[in-house]
């Protein structure tokens, strides 16, 4: 450990002092030879923190803040990491206050709210920070009434001397805690989980629930300054298009417009920048827009005009049918197939899918001197504030980001193209505060998209239908093509998201990767290259054991084999979502878990009316284990209502239960919609979909009727799973092989639609 003296902001109630604080995220140690790897969040940009100092402030009065320095966009993280604070400093939750980090990863280390990591990368470091400010009151309080530190404990916002049960309240002690130095690590002591006032109970309701109910909650979109401005963007329609030339004269005599400003595009690979166009710059969004309309604009389309989906699922099958580069391998396959009684073949489709979180982008950003601050709703606050930063050519440090709340997210919002726009029409407009805002249209249009697929899998099954060899092809352009120069295969991550971490009891096991080129910008979206994987691999699954004459479930159990312990590196995953693979191996008994229990709680077995049936699938993401069993009724004319939804999690300790269970749920909802409706197709490199009116989400009309979350115990031994994505990936699966126990059909290709109704 590592103590630095450095410059102290105010904390409990004082005004700055100078003090010892200890240092944040693991110290980096010069050493001649070669530096250990890290996992986690030692791997990520900026670390962690767990000084009371960045996150913890006590008024007189006795009032507690806490800082979140994580994104709320629906999953209670504003909430849940708070709570984890105020438990070990034993705060009664009706006095705290919750106020949103500004992007500071120097000050509060990483801030990047996605890949299912907030709680899994903090919960440590927040209980620290809360029992590091307990035993500074504490101390406080001893030095006061003169008494040994072990004489006092702190209970519910009162420092109580157990002898003489004098008591003082957290306010009283505000400012003699505040001179105090921060407790060394080692020393602290933090709960037991049976004294848990608030992790682990499910009762904390949402910080934010009141003003989201009321309307209160304050959006990037909310966002109002004095004399604000308003722009939306011409934007070229296909990815890597740009400006030949325009005519303003048109929009100009719009009411309202005040001027055009022209945002140099970027060419592929593109990043977080901005695609280019032309800004509308107006005295209201309506005017913005109608000036927009009135825009003349000569586009060159670029390399990426002849985008068809159609004709690019075509290659990608062709691409899959043929060997390819290999990224894992065991045994022979082809030994295996030739000893095969019996082979069986299918082909899966992913289309592109939008996020389309119900708040579009937006963000309002004004420049006074040398000084910019934004206001947006971004999962991503430290990579806005480098971004734009450099884009305007400020120092990093004279960007301010204020996160508000997000109307959804899902990868979308951790790109920040449209925070760029922004800073770069309030720079054109003398430094004016201005808020940018997409519509509908834009954000389906112009988006990051997830990625396409195309799954071929191969086995070869022996007399008895147990399968001697498996061959999987996957072809789907990377994310990392947006990044640099396009590798045109999957890269790790998305190698690592249940493609070559199969943990199938299979003796001979292939998978290739075959080339497939990015001709849009590929995107994060909840979940990410799982969803594909699962839907091939647990649809595959059900079709062997169709072919073998076997129920679903016993079949998937027994592929699975006995419970074990794998390294993911014996997988050909060496990535394991940057966790170590010593405390984060593949647990196949908590994978059976999951299945058991989600077949046990759905009545998997009982005999269903005509036109329904129950499909299973299980998956691993996100460190976290889910089984999924849908039920369906499917009527004579094709149209799939699901009765209910049985969800079997895995997701080690549960912290906050109650957001645990409202995260599937929601997860669901998603993947329902995921295989029933969504799709983003192109022509002529042009995105074809509008808006919900035909790129649709899953409704009320579609969603499950109920949907059951059934967590499994686990203790504070266990590391925590993620929670936000892994609800997604075997939902489509399991009701694709519902479908099939209802009626006899196959469904291979997504969106279902109206492939029922023939």
């Amino acid at each position: 450990m590592k103590i630095l003296n450095v410059s102290r902001r105010a904390f409990l109630g004082t005004m700055a002092v100078s003090g010892l604080v200890l240092a944040v995220g693991l110290p980096r140690l010069r050493s001649a030879g070669k530096e250990a790897k890290k996992y986690g969040a030692d791997s990520m940009p900026n670390g962690w923190v767990d000084s009371p100092l960045a996150f913890v402030a006590i008024a007189e009065d006795g009032t507690v803040t806490i800082t979140c320095h994580r994104q709320e966009m629906g999953q209670g993280v504003r909430t849940s990491l708070p709570m984890v604070v105020a438990d070990e400093l034993e705060a009664d939750w009706a006095r705290v206050r919750v106020q949103q980090a500004s992007g500071d990863q120097e000050r509060f280390g990483n801030q990047d709210t996605d890949g299912s990591r907030s709680m899994r990368h903090f919960f440590e470091p927040m209980r620290r920070c809360g029992a590091s400010a307990r035993t500074m009151l504490r101390q406080a309080a001893a030095a006061r009434w003169g008494v040994p530190i072990d004489e006092v404990r702190a209970l519910n916002h009162e420092v109580v001397h157990a002898p003489t049960q004098r008591k003082l309240g957290y306010g009283e002690l505000a400012v003699a805690a505040s001179r105090l130095p921060v407790p060394a690590r080692d020393t602290l002591r933090l709960k037991k989980p049976a004294e848990f006032r608030y992790i682990g109970k499910g009762k904390v309701k949402l910080v934010d629930g009141p003003d989201m109910v009321a309307g209160r909650g304050k959006y990037g979109i909310d966002t109002v300054l004095d004399g604000m401005l308003f722009a939306v963007v011409a934007r070229p329609a296909v990815y890597g298009g740009k400006v030949v030339s325009y005519d303003a004269a048109a929009a100009l005599k719009v009411p309202g417009v005040v001027q055009l400003v022209e945002i140099p595009g970027t060419p592929p690979p593109s990043e977080f920048q901005p695609l280019g166009g032309i800004a509308v710059v107006a005295r209201n969004t309506w005017a913005a827009i109608k000036g927009r309309e009135a825009l003349k604009i000569t586009w060159d389309d670029g390399p990426n005009a002849t985008y068809d989906s159609t004709a690019y699922k075509a290659a990608l099958e062709k691409s899959t049918r043929s060997p390819a580069q290999l990224v894992h391998e065991r045994g022979n396959v082809d030994t295996g197939m030739a000893k095969a009684a019996r082979r069986v073949q299918a082909e899966y489709y992913i289309p592109h899918m939008a996020q389309a979180p119900m708040e579009p982008p937006a963000a309002t950003v004004r420049i006074v001197g040398e000084r910019c601050e934004v206001w947006t709703a971004t999962q991503a606050p430290q990579v806005t504030r480098d971004r734009v930063a450099k884009r305007l050519g400020f120092p990093s440090e004279r960007v301010t980001v204020n996160v508000t709340l997000l109307g959804g997210g899902f990868g979308r919002k951790s790109k920040p193209d449209y925070v760029v726009e922004a800073a770069l029409v309030s720079q054109a407009m003398k430094g004016a505060p201005v808020k940018l805002t997409w519509t509908r249209e834009d954000d389906i249009q112009h988006g990051y998209y997830h990625t396409v697929s195309v799954e071929h899998l191969e086995a070869g099954l022996d007399s008895a239908g147990k399968p001697l060899a498996w061959l999987h092809r996957s072809a789907a352009p990377a994310i990392a093509s947006i990044f640099g120069p396009d590798p045109k295969h999957e890269q790790p991550p998305e190698l690592g998201m249940g493609l070559v971490n199969v943990p199938f009891l299979i003796p001979n096991l292939r998978v290739e990767n075959p080339e497939a080129e990015a001709h849009t910008r590929i995107g994060w979206y909840r979940s990410v290259s799982n969803i594909p994987h699962a839907f091939a691999i647990q649809s595959f699954v059900a079709e062997l054991a169709a072919a073998a004459g076997r129920d679903p479930k016993d079949y998937l159990l027994e592929l699975i084999g006995p419970a074990r312990r794998i390294d993911p590196r014996t997988l050909g995953d060496g990535w394991n979502y940057t966790e170590s693979p010593q405390r984060y191996p593949f647990d196949t008994g908590r994978l059976r878990r999951v299945i058991e229990t989600a077949a046990k709680e759905a009545g998997w077995g009982s005999k269903l009316p005509a036109g329904q049936g129950l499909g299973i699938a299980a998956h691993y993401s996100f460190v976290t284990y889910v089984a999924a069993v849908v039920r369906v009724a499917v009527n004579e004319k094709g149209e799939v209502a699901i009765p209910r939804v049985d969800v079997a999690v895995d997701c080690g300790p549960q912290v906050n239960p109650e957001r645990i269970v409202a995260q599937f749920e929601g997860a669901c909802v998603m993947g329902v919609g995921n295989a029933l409706l969504s799709e983003i197709s192109f022509k002529a490199g042009r995105v074809e979909q509008a808006n919900f009116n035909d790129y649709q989400v899953a409704r009320m009309n579609v969603a499950p009727r109920d949907i059951r979350v059934h967590l499994v115990a686990s203790d504070f031994n266990v590391p925590l799973g993620g929670v936000g994505e892994p609800g997604v990936p075997p939902i489509a699966p399991a009701l694709c092989n519902a479908i099939f126990a209802a009626t006899g059909k196959r469904i291979r290709t997504l969106p279902i639609a109206g492939q029922l109704s023939a």
